[in-house]
C-alpha cells in the first residue's frame, strides 16, 4: 500500500530497524530528505559489514543506460548472506523503467531493491500497483511552511535537546522547507552548543546560522502584534537593506499565516491559552499569547480586511495590479503601515 503521509516514514524506519524488509521499495517525490533518510536506513540495516562487498550494489541514474541492468542485478542470488541489496539512486534519469514490470511478476525474494525516484513521482500506474502488491511505495511530499515548526521541534527533541520558539521561527523563515538544509543547520547548532547546554537559543542561531535575532520575521510580527511602530519601521528598513536574507515572499507568507490563524481564533469556543493552542495545533500554550494579544487589537472583520490586503500586496510583489512596479522595500513598508493602522481606521 502506498505511503503518502509524511509521518509514515516513522513506521517504515521502525520496520527497517527491526529488519523487516520488503523485496522492493519505491521512494519517490519532491522532498528528497525523507527519501534519503529511508534509503540510508536500509543501507545501514540490510547487511552486515562483512556481507557488503559481494551483496551490496549502488547504481546511479547517470551511469545506467537502461533499467534492464537494474533488473538483471536484482535477479542474482546473494552470496553467503540472507539478502543482497540493490540501491538505485536518481532513478528518474534511467530510461526503460517499463522493464521493471516483468521483474515484479516474479521477484527475487532474497533481493532488497530500493528505487529512489526524486524531483517528482513515477506516473506508471502498472509499476506502482505491482510494487504495492509485494513491496512499498512511499511518496515524499514537500512540507508546508506551517509544518516546519513541528519538524524542527521533533528533530531537536530526538537529539534530547530543546529549542526556543523564537529560534524555531528564525530557522523556519530563513531556511524554508528545504529539509536537508534545515536538518544540517540543526545538526550544526547541536554540535556548537556550549558544554552542558541543552537548549538552542536565538543567540545560537544568530551566531551559527547568520540570522539576526533582532531583525527577522518573528520580531516583525511581534512588533505588529504589540503595535510597536518604531520597532516595525527599523525591521522593515533592515529588510530593505538586506533583501537576499529577507525575501518579501517569505515575510508575506508569515503575515498571511498569522492573520489566517488569528481569524480562526475569533471562532474558537475556548479562548484560553490552552484552547487557542489546541485550535491552532500549537506545540506550547505559551505560543498562543501573541494571538490573544492581537485579538485585543483587531476584530474578525479587520482581520478579514488585512488578509485581503496581504493578498493584494502579494500580487503586487509578483507584478500584478496597480503599483506593481514598486520595489519590495516600498511594498513591505506600505503593507506593514496599513496593517498597523488598520484597527484605528473606520
Amino acid at each position: 500500500m502506498a505511503k503518502k503521509d509524511s509521518n509514515q516514514h516513522i513506521a517504515i524506519l521502525q520496520d527497517i530497524r527491526k529488519k523487516l524488509f520488503k523485496p522492493v521499495y519505491l521512494l519517490m517525490g519532491d522532498e528528497s530528505y525523507y527519501i534519503d533518510l529511508i534509503c540510508d536506513a536500509i543501507i545501514a540495516n540490510a547487511l552486515r559489514e562483512e556481507e557488503r562487498d559481494f551483496n551490496q550494489t549502488i547504481l546511479y541514474g547517470a551511469d545506467v543506460d537502461d533499467f534492464a541492468l537494474v533488473v538483471n542485478a536484482a535477479k542474482r542470488f546473494p552470496m553467503m548472506a540472507e539478502h543482497q541489496l540493490i540501491v538505485v539512486k536518481e532513478a528518474q534519469n534511467i530510461k526503460g523503467i517499463d522493464n521493471l514490470s516483468y521483474y515484479l511478476q516474479k521477484p527475487q525474494m532474497r533481493t532488497i531493491l530500493v528505487i529512489c525516484y526524486k524531483n517528482g513521482s513515477l506516473k506508471n500506474k502498472k509499476i506502482i500497483a505491482g510494487i504495492e502488491k509485494i513491496g512499498l511505495v512511499y511518496e515524499s511530499k514537500k512540507l508546508y511552511d506551517s509544518q516546519l515548526p513541528a519538524f524542527i521541534n521533533t528533530y531537536v527533541t530526538a537529539k534530547k535537546l530543546s529549542i526556543d520558539p523564537k529560534a524555531v521561527s528564525m530557522l523556519a523563515d530563513f531556511v524554508g522547507n528545504d529539509l536537508s538544509r534545515l536538518s544540517g543547520e540543526l545538526d550544526k547548532l547541536a554540535i556548537s552548543l556550549p558544554e552542558g547546554s541543552m537548549r538552542i537559543t536565538p543567540e545560537a542561531v544568530e551566531q551559527n546560522v547568520g540570522i539576526s535575532k533582532d531583525y527577522n520575521n518573528y520580531e516583525l510580527l511581534n512588533a505588529i502584534v504589540a503595535h510597536n511602530v518604531p520597532k516595525a519601521a527599523r525591521i522593515v528598513n533592515h529588510f530593505e537593506q538586506n533583501p537576499k536574507n529577507n525575501p518579501l515572499v517569505v515575510t508575506i507568507s508569515v503575515l498571511f499565516n498569522f492573520f489566517a490563524n488569528l481569524l480562526l481564533c475569533f471562532f474558537s469556543a475556548d479562548r484560553s491559552d490552552n484552547g487557542i493552542a489546541k485550535e491552532l495545533n500549537l506545540r506550547y500554550p505559551s505560543q498562543a499569547r501573541d494571538y490573544l494579544t492581537a485579538m485585543r487589537i483587531y476584530n474578525a472583520f479587520k482581520c478579514i480586511d488585512i488578509i485581503a490586503l496581504i493578498r493584494q500586496y502579494d500580487a503586487r510583489s509578483k507584478g500584478i495590479g496597480s503599483g506593481a512596479s514598486s520595489n519590495d522595500g516600498d511594498l513591505l513598508r506600505e503593507l506593514v503601515f496599513k496593517i498597523l493602522y488598520s484597527p484605528y481606521q473606520k
